[in-house]
């Protein structure tokens, strides 16, 4: 168990926690920590991993980028959990929401935080290196715009047991979570509806 505590202690203790599990020391495994500190504070959670690991979610936009690791692993929230949901806009953005109060608010990663570099890791030549050293420095307000918002949760969007399971009319396989789609009279999954990332050979 561990309680969020402030300064640059925790900063690079978490670091080191999503760089073990993620594998390398790269810039968004920066931001996602910092990403991560700043949304839990915002709405109030101070013990993610224990106390409150069930009272708040994370909404991620960028579901295959380095930052979702790092918010995966200063939080704790995860997939299968049902407390870390992946939405794919392709935007280094994430969304703190305490489910309790309903507090909700969205980080989103300023893009022109990468030109400030320069100025806080002069004598770095490697790009990589110089935005992890810069990132590390930089203040929240250089690195984040932080804008409070109203998350429209569904039922079948909260933690918790599968509210339905139901089979497909086409394919005959069961779809959880009311994921499924009702076209012409039929219950159909998502791929017999409108294609999906495999077909049959």
């Amino acid at each position: 168990m561990y309680m969020m505590e402030e300064g640059k202690l925790e900063f690079e203790k978490l670091l080191a926690e999503s760089v073990r599990s993620h594998g390398h020391l790269c810039p968004g495994q920066v931001l996602g920590v910092k990403m991560s500190l700043r949304g839990l504070r915002e709405i109030g959670i101070q013990d993610p991993k224990c106390r409150q690991r069930k009272d708040f979610m994370v909404i991620v936009e960028m579901v295959d980028r380095c930052v979702h690791d790092a918010v995966q692993s200063v939080t704790g929230c995860s997939p299968g959990g049902r407390t870390l949901r992946l939405m794919d806009y392709g935007k280094m953005a994430t969304t703190f929401v305490n489910l309790k109060t309903e507090q909700a608010v969205r980080i989103l990663a300023r893009e022109d935080s990468w030109e400030r570099t320069k100025e806080y890791a002069p004598d770095i030549e490697d790009v990589y290196a110089a935005q992890c050293q810069a990132y590390k420095i930089m203040s929240d307000e250089e690195l984040f715009e932080v804008t409070n918002v109203e998350v429209l949760l569904r039922p079948e969007d909260m933690p918790g047991r599968p509210l339905r399971r139901i089979g497909c009319d086409s394919c005959g396989e069961q779809v959880q979570d009311i994921r499924e789609i009702y076209r012409g009279g039929k219950v159909l999954c998502k791929p017999c509806a409108d294609g999906g990332y495999y077909v049959t050979k």
